[in-house]
């Protein structure tokens, strides 16, 4: 086994002894086997952990295979070492990236400057973000109806004009979700 295969095993192997790890791959590479639907995609992700049912994660010298579910339905998913490009650790948030074996329309290289033309500074590193406090929503309720000794005294609506359309019942109010930040 090559060094770079054996790096990605031993990478994976350790990350899935955390807990559960999101792999990177070509689907359309060869010896890739997912879903009909997947088998087009540059950047497919999956989430693999040996907690999945059934528990037969398998990772060997070829590569990665484990029954996965999409949308419901289970598949026997292979992949090959060289279609894996990147592996992401959920719990420990560690992420591994091997730009060779990415997919070209995934890479974006700058253009190639010449020797006399100076490059710009790097840009700043754009600092990540608090994670966003959750939004909880919750009933409000409205006026009811059905008890009218519950309700506060609400002046009657003004007449229509004359001429005016005759006055139409009004459907009744029903309680409604708000944001709550």
């Amino acid at each position: 086994m090559d060094k770079k295969v054996s790096d990605k095993k031993e990478r994976l192997l350790a990350a899935l002894d955390q807990g559960m790890v999101m792999i990177h791959l070509d689907a359309r590479r060869p010896g890739v086997l997912v879903p009909a639907s997947l088998r087009g995609e540059a950047h497919l992700r999956l989430n693999l952990s040996y907690r999945f049912e059934p528990p037969d994660l398998t990772v060997g010298e070829w590569g990665v295979r484990s029954t996965l579910s999409f949308s419901g339905s289970r598949f026997t998913v292979a992949v090959p070492w060289s279609a894996l490009f990147a592996i992401a650790s959920h719990v420990t948030k560690e992420f591994w990236m091997y730009p060779e074996e990415m997919p070209p329309e995934l890479l974006q290289q700058p253009p190639v400057a010449s020797a006399s033309v100076s490059r710009p500074p790097p840009p700043a590193p754009v600092p990540v973000a608090a994670e966003r406090p959750r939004a909880f929503l919750r009933e409000v309720q409205a006026e009811r109806t059905d008890e009218p000794e519950s309700r506060p005294e609400v002046a009657p609506p003004p007449p229509p004009p004359e001429g005016g359309p005759p006055d139409e019942p009004q459907p009744p109010r029903r309680g409604h979700l708000r944001l709550v930040k």
